[in-house]
């Protein structure tokens, strides 16, 4: 006896007519003409069942804060940094936790049910930390969060970050981060890489920079994460995130560092929305797209991942928790417009961002949680293209999210456009 039965779903593989059983909170078989009973069903009438959506890279401390104390007029990422400073003082936990869980109300109801949030510590108050990680107690039953220990002014460059670092990892924070390029000099963004991944070796932690996020083609510290990754064993345990500076680099330069980040199994983390708005903005024409080499990336086997970034705040007016709006930006600025390239960009915000964040029992496989989300497309490319509404969204097997089927004639000619709703069996 089954808790629940997904009927005729389609898999992000291409797989369809296939069933899944769920049982106490985990996928217990996933298989076509799945034999047995359950207490409820849903018929998919092969829409595509994913799992959930995973934002590999975010910052919940200023989330939905746009405006606050004033709107950034020059739009670049220097000035959002200072005016992140001038609210940092102003911050007040209350807030802080009211419009982080605003925000992950917005995520569950869009099948975004992991989020990897990045928490300025660079706050001898360690408030917005103290905040997140009552929040993240509080959404523990929907969705996982992830934080990571931010230095956003510097881990050498702001007076006691390295201490409020190790405070903040003391009080619960899972990764240690970074900014190497704020730094003060190129030496320096060096030193405090080597630094921050001893203190992760140390701890047996997970590192998330945010690294080379510039123009500038010599701002090269992912070479620097690449070989303390190899010096201290953290293989496969460091990313590497924005990365923009690869967009203007020397093409025969770069020939060399792919290899590099792919011996160091280097993950990559691109927050397509975000880089194109704050980078290329001292270009006059043509003017640089500045998102990393995506495409180029994934080719060398590196587990590339999107992220949203910013919603609402000094860095980005705009956004909504909707990463297939991140994933349709992103394949774009990529030019991964083949049906393999447009696959890659779905799977780079679900099973790649998983495997960045370690995520236990990600996954469609029997044993694996059931977190699942019914999608209104028959399959990726489908759902990216029409933003497809999340029809269902389950978490450990129970509902927690549901909307009606848009009316809309989205899919193809002969695709029927609605499913049928949970049928209650007693």
């Amino acid at each position: 006896m089954f808790d629940l039965i997904l009927r005729r779903a389609t898999l992000p593989d291409g797989r369809s007519g296939i069933d899944i059983g769920i049982k106490d909170g985990r996928i217990a078989a996933v298989e076509a003409n799945l034999a047995g009973e359950a207490a409820a069903e849903i018929d998919a009438t092969g829409r595509l069942v994913s799992p959930p959506f995973v934002d590999a890279h975010f910052h919940m401390d200023s989330t939905l804060s746009y405006g606050l104390p004033r709107v950034n007029q020059s739009g670049t990422l220097l000035e959002g940094i200072a005016l992140w400073g001038e609210l940092k003082p102003q911050l007040v936990q209350d807030a802080i936790v009211e419009r982080a869980l605003a925000y992950c109300d917005w995520a569950v109801g869009r099948g975004l049910l992991a989020i990897r949030s990045h928490v300025d510590i660079c706050d001898p108050r360690l408030l917005a930390t103290e905040a997140l990680l009552d929040v993240k107690k509080r959404v523990a039953p929907y969705l996982d969060l992830q934080l990571v220990a931010f230095p956003q002014d510097g881990v050498l460059r702001s007076a006691g970050a390295k201490e409020l670092l190790i405070r903040a990892l003391d009080m619960g924070v899972d990764v240690v981060g970074g900014i190497p390029h704020f730094e003060r000099t190129m030496a320096d963004g060096a030193a405090s890489v080597r630094l921050l991944c001893e203190i992760a070796a140390e701890r047996g932690l997970l590192v998330d920079m945010h690294c080379d996020e510039s123009d500038d083609p010599l701002s090269r510290h992912v070479e620097t994460l690449a070989y303390e990754t190899q010096r201290l064993g953290l293989h496969g345990r460091v990313t590497g995130s924005h990365l923009t500076s690869m967009h203007s680099m020397d093409n025969y330069y770069v020939s060399k560092l792919i290899p590099l980040m792919a011996e160091a199994r280097l993950g990559v983390i691109a927050n397509p929305l975000i880089n194109i708005v704050l980078q290329g903005r001292h270009d006059t024409y043509p003017k640089r797209r500045g998102m990393t080499r995506v495409p180029e990336l994934m080719a060398a086997g590196l587990t590339v991942a999107f992220g949203h970034d910013c919603v609402m705040d000094p860095w980005y007016p705009l956004g909504s928790g909707e990463m297939l709006e991140v994933a349709h930006m992103g394949l774009h600025v990529g030019q991964m417009t083949g049906q393999d390239g447009i696959k890659a960009a779905f799977d780079a915000v679900t099973v790649n961002p998983a495997n960045l964040l370690h995520l236990d029992g990600y996954g469609l496989e029997p044993g694996c949680n059931a977190d699942l989300v019914v999608l209104q497309a028959g399959n990726p490319v489908e759902a990216i293209r029409t933003r497809a509404a999340r029809l269902f969204v389950l978490r450990r097997g129970r509902i927690v999210s549901r909307c009606e089927p848009v009316q809309a004639k989205l899919g193809l000619p002969g695709r029927p456009e609605t499913v049928d709703f949970l049928l209650n069996r007693g």
